[in-house]
């Protein structure tokens, strides 16, 4: 659906450009408006039906409305076409259901700029029903009365011609009304010129209506058009005589009779909240024609469903407009299966899909019948748009700029904001609902109390108002349940302001540091606090400390939190694209770097992690306790590379600080000891970790490479239920998976249930080693079977090696040596020995070489191994790990 695009035409000397207003989709909405119709139709033509009935609920108004630019009066103006039959209904659209010829469509624009008053309104419902080519007596009597006592000396002719309304409308309507005068004078038996004698037969009419004459029996039906005629003719009452119309409509033939279909478009232009004269003279229009059908398209839902604005209109509340109640309203972008399905009767337009945006920029600018605008830039504009047509509009335009340059616009010129997208968004706010606007762009979502702290003020009635403008999306499932459109929210942000109201940067500045501080105390006050209140503020506090440079606050505390659950949701923002580039200038930046690191090394190779934590350790912007935790991370990392003396330093230096880490780096120092194969110094420092450094874990740790799988599957035990106690899901899933680990050696029937549950406590948990070792489990449990374990390991292989985990492969090769040793394949526990050398080469884990002996039962290499200290000396581990293999052995002859 195409139409004529001037001001692209007007915007180029080359002839050849083919400028078209391309209408895209909008096919959810024609089917809400067809169904909506079809059933309005369905309701007029039942016999109970009654036109008089003034207190009867109404169902006669369907609401489009959107944020500015979205494409509410491209909408109205397609659906008069489609209506008007005159061959512009997109094809998608379909046929509609009722006969041709049946729907008269009336748009009217109430934009200021169309200079459209209540008048012109009502003038315009009457000149459209005038191609009837029949008088409407009641109605065109009443307007004659009025239109001479308000415009007394100017013949309506002139003001339509003047207006031009007689153009658009036809001549025919000054003659309707004058037959109509001339019928009833001549009914009534009254002398002299028609013309000089209106409020003479008006009067008269009257009379004879209240004395029920013959003569007047064709207008006797209408009950109370006497009432009207007898009224002063002023606005006010001007507003009533719809309802002559209505009646005379429900008097036309069968075959001549029409539904009006009334669009009246910008409808956020008839007032405000507080001055709402015009919106209560239309609303008498809407409900006094319940026999008409109106479309209103706005920026805002219509509110005459709230029962709260009782006096302000004549008739609010659902019982009057049940299809207009708050609870009937859909928040989500109206679908085609909502749009067919929903019986409420205000819509939401949503934003264009990307198909239909690329769709509206290939058609709207052609040469030679192919897209003028390339698929490249279409893709960037598309991508920025978020779907908003307005936006799509201003970067054809700009695209039409940048070639009158003689360049050829690229897809780097599109990396724009408009500034007319601010003045379109704010121009019907009120000045604090402005603010509060601008408040609450610094924040990805929020709630009432939120967004009236961030704009600094102490009443909720601005933040209230500006939730229920189309802009504002609602999530009512969200931890703050609003957010404003992402278009509209990065403009806001990013463009060139030239409002009269517009904010300086230490405006900005301030707001930043009023919303941080509002984030901070909802962390604190919230009841109850939780994981989801915890990420959500730290996600928002990052990305206003780090933008704005602001203290770390609140952030330091809530960042202890974060850690120590070890779960690991994404954070936002994003981290730096290159620390070592850009630069890590403010604390705040070193601290989103980090917490990006930490959270990320679950899906990234630990030697990326190991960087990005010693980029942030370098600068020291941190404070001391923050900057520890770095340090302790990163010697995680180091560990998990095999780099166990630049590992063993971090945690050294963490242990001597003495703060909240301090059990962790023991607890850290206690594995490398374990890695190294020092049992003994592992398990004396087990004993005096305590709960804060995970001593039942440490000494499961240290209990299974022993054989000792009963006394480490107790460990896990315990370490599981201690973590339980004290809420930790991320310990309380890595002891019941290393609990499964040990357990899969011994009894695999049993494992089945051990790692059952080890997958569900990590249910919604990213804890990537963890999840790997409940791999291996499986592994273990399935072992001397044929149930592709080989296969299965090599695609942990590659897992473990993308993650950067040596020492989860290592374990990895342990278990297929197991396996290998229940078959008794020889070749098998050589190739597993030879890798097992090869991954140990740096000395951490030497020892499994040494187990994977004693599974098989073979004599260790120059009878001395890895030179591990074992607990109890070798012979112990050596009998528990061959008695593991036979007890497989028969356990797998049993089954069989």
């Amino acid at each position: 659906m195409t139409g004529r695009d001037l001001r692209a035409l007007f915007s180029t000397n080359d002839r050849q450009l083919g400028a078209d207003e391309a209408f895209t989709n909008r096919q959810g909405q024609w089917q809400t408006f067809a169904a909506a119709l079809a059933e309005h139709l369905q309701h007029v033509a039942e016999p109970g039906f009654d036109v008089e009935d003034l207190e009867a609920p109404r169902r006669n108004v369907l609401v489009f409305h959107g944020v500015g630019g979205i494409g509410k009066s491209t909408l109205s103006r397609k659906l008069e076409a489609a209506l008007a039959g005159s061959g512009q209904r997109p094809d998608q659209w379909g046929e509609p259901a009722w006969p041709p010829g049946r729907i008269l469509p009336v748009r009217i624009d109430l934009a200021r700029s169309a200079g459209t008053d209540f008048e012109r309104v009502v003038l315009t419902i009457r000149l459209a029903l005038a191609e009837l080519g029949r008088p409407l007596p009641a109605f065109d009597l009443a307007l004659r009365r009025y239109w001479e006592h308000n415009h007394p000396g100017e013949p309506l002719e002139d003001y339509l011609h003047r207006g031009g309304l007689a153009g658009r409308f036809g001549k025919a309507l000054p003659q309707q009304m004058q037959s109509a005068l001339g019928d009833v004078a001549q009914a009534l038996l009254l002398p002299g010129t028609v013309g000089t004698v209106v409020g003479q037969v008006t009067g008269s009419l009257a009379r004879a209506l209240r004395e029920r004459r013959q003569s007047v029996r064709a207008l006797a039906g209408c009950a109370r058009l006497a009432d009207l005629l007898e009224a002063e003719p002023d606005l006010d009452a001007l507003s009533y005589y719809p309802h002559l119309l209505a009646w005379e409509l429900t008097q036309l033939p069968t075959g001549k009779s029409v539904v009006p279909v009334v669009l009246l478009d910008t409808f956020e232009e008839t007032g405000d909240r507080t001055h709402r004269d015009l919106e209560r003279l239309l609303q008498r229009v809407v409900w006094l024609m319940p026999n008409a059908f109106f479309v209103v398209t706005g920026r805002s839902r219509l509110q005459w469903g709230d029962a709260a604005l009782e006096g302000q209109l004549d008739w609010t509340g659902p019982a009057a407009w049940p299809g207009l109640a708050a609870h009937d309203i859909p928040h989500a972008r109206t679908t085609l299966t909502a749009a067919a399905n929903d019986r409420g009767q205000q819509v939401l337009i949503g934003d264009f899909s990307p198909e239909d945006c690329d769709d509206y920029l290939a058609r709207r600018l052609s040469h030679n019948s192919q897209p003028l605008i390339s698929e490249e830039v279409r893709q960037v504009i598309t991508n920025r748009s978020h779907g908003l047509p307005l936006y799509l509009d201003l970067s054809v335009m700009r695209f039409l700029e940048i070639r009158r340059t003689g360049r050829s616009p690229e897809p780097a010129d599109f990396d724009h904001e408009f500034p007319a997208l601010i003045a379109r968004t704010l121009s019907d706010l009120t000045p604090q609902e402005r603010h509060v606007l601008r408040s609450v762009a610094l924040l990805d979502a929020f709630d009432l109390p939120l967004a009236t702290r961030a704009a600094g003020m102490t009443h909720e009635a601005a933040a209230l108002r500006l939730t229920e403008r189309p802009f504002i999306r609602e999530n009512a499932f969200g931890l703050w349940p609003f957010h404003l459109h992402g278009l509209i929210r990065s403009t806001l942000r990013a463009a060139d302001d030239h409002t009269d109201d517009r904010w300086s940067p230490r405006d900005w500045q301030q707001a930043a540091e009023r919303a941080f501080a509002a984030l901070g105390e909802q962390l604190t006050t919230g009841a109850p606090p939780g994981r989801m209140l915890l990420v959500g503020c730290l996600r928002q506090g990052l990305a206003l400390a780090r933008d704005f440079r602001l203290e770390l606050g609140w952030l330091t505390e809530a960042t202890w939190k974060y850690v120590g659950d070890s779960v690991w949701e994404p954070l936002a923002p994003p981290a730096q694209p290159d620390p070592s580039v850009n630069g890590l200038e403010t604390a705040a930046d070193a601290l989103v770097e980090m917490l990006s690191a930490l959270a990320r090394r679950q899906h990234e190779h630990r030697e990326r992690t190991a960087d990005r934590l010693a980029a942030v350790v370098a600068t020291s912007w941190l404070p001391t306790e923050l900057h520890e935790m770095a340090v302790y991370y990163l010697a995680k990392a180091q560990r998990d590379l095999g780099r166990s003396a630049d590992s063993r330093r971090g945690m050294q230096l963490v242990a001597d600080g003495g703060g909240r880490l301090a059990p962790a780096a023991r607890r850290g120092l206690a594995h490398l000891a374990r890695f190294a194969g020092d049992f003994p110094t592992a398990l004396a420092a087990a004993r005096t970790l305590g709960w804060a450094g995970r001593h039942h874990r440490i000494e499961g740790d240290v209990r299974w490479p022993q054989g000792d799988m009963d006394r480490a599957a107790a460990a896990y035990e315990a370490a599981r239920t201690e973590a339980e106690e004290h809420g930790v899901a991320g310990e309380r899933a890595t002891s019941q998976a290393q609990r499964a680990f040990v357990l899969a050696f011994t009894d695999p029937a049993r494992a089945d249930d051990e790692l059952d549950l080890a997958e569900q406590l990590l249910s919604g948990l990213d804890l990537r080693a963890t999840a790997l070792t409940t791999k291996i489990a499986a592994l273990v449990r399935d072992a001397g079977t044929t149930v592709e374990v080989a296969d299965r390991a090599q695609a942990l292989r590659i897992e473990i090696s993308v993650a950067g985990l040596a020492s989860v492969e290592a374990t990895l090769e342990l278990a297929l040596c197991f396996h290998h040793a229940v078959r008794d394949d020889h070749e098998g526990i050589a190739a597993s020995i030879g890798r097992l050398r090869e991954l140990t080469s740096n000395g951490d884990y030497a020892y499994y070489t040494d187990i994977a002996h004693f599974m098989a039962g073979l004599p260790l290499p120059d009878g001395a191994g890895s030179g591990a200290q074992w607990i109890g000396g070798e012979g112990p581990p050596r009998v528990r790990w061959r008695g593991l293999v036979m007890s497989r052995r028969r356990y797998l002859s049993s089954v069989r």
